[in-house]
């Protein structure tokens, strides 16, 4: 079975070290860099499964390394833990909108981040749930959801999703017209033992809103029950 790999950007060697001996011990192949340039020119040659983005860089931040990968089609789908001291709310929001699967501040615990990556790589290698077992596509108003391929139309045109929006948008499409806690939203996304504040869920699909509604602007899917959390129209 090949081994996870795990792309590590930080500048802090001992934090490298750390990392790299008890992602190890738990059956990951670890590679890192120390500046923003080195880790997206190792993230092209490796294709890692996963990274983890320290936010403070000599050369640039972690904001900026998410935005480039986020934009590269070829590096676009690898989920991206945010490592950081830094704890205020905005950088967090600034974060996951720019597209990171997930948040944790130092000083941090190895297991708790651990437990974390083993999440995010679980629901990024999972197969997502159909309706039936047989279709692969699934169609709503004007939005076509390749399951197979992960890929999204409206109006035949595609529209670049990050993984947690395609699978944020598909948990709608197989409940439509249910409404669903954030809580409960977070649980399907991230796993029951996620400890994910769940109004991070409002910054994915307030991108989610901004994508689809980027063609044809006049159907609102996603609609807010006050009170309780989300549905799909």
């Amino acid at each position: 079975m090949r081994k996870r790999k795990i792309l590590v950007l930080d500048d802090e060697i001992n934090i490298i070290k750390l990392l790299k001996m008890n992602l190890e011990l738990h059956g990951f192949e670890v590679e890192y860099a120390l500046t923003g340039k080195e880790a997206i020119t190792l993230a092209k040659t490796i294709k890692p499964d996963l990274m983890i983005v320290d936010l403070m860089l000599p050369d640039t931040d972690g904001f900026e390394i998410c935005r480039n990968i986020r934009m590269d089609n070829g590096l676009r789908h690898i989920p991206i833990i945010i490592l950081t001291a830094k704890v205020e709310e905005t950088d967090k929001v600034i974060g996951l909108e720019l597209g990171a699967d997930d948040y944790v501040t130092k000083p941090f615990g190895v297991r708790e981040l651990i437990a974390r990556i083993k999440a995010v790589l679980r629901r990024v290698g999972g197969k997502i749930e159909m309706q039936n077992g047989s279709e692969n596509i699934i169609n709503i108003y004007d939005i076509e959801i390749d399951l197979e391929k992960y890929i999204v139309h409206k109006n035949n045109k595609k529209i670049d999703l990050t993984y947690m929006e395609f699978k944020l948008l598909t948990i709608f499409a197989q409940n439509r017209e249910k409404a669903m806690s954030r809580e409960l939203l977070i649980s399907k996304l991230l796993g029951e033992e996620s400890s994910t504040d769940p109004r991070t869920i409002d910054v994915h699909i307030r991108n989610l809103r901004k994508k689809l509604n980027s063609i044809k602007p006049e159907n609102e899917y996603i609609e807010t029950i006050r009170g309780m959390g989300y549905r799909l129209k």
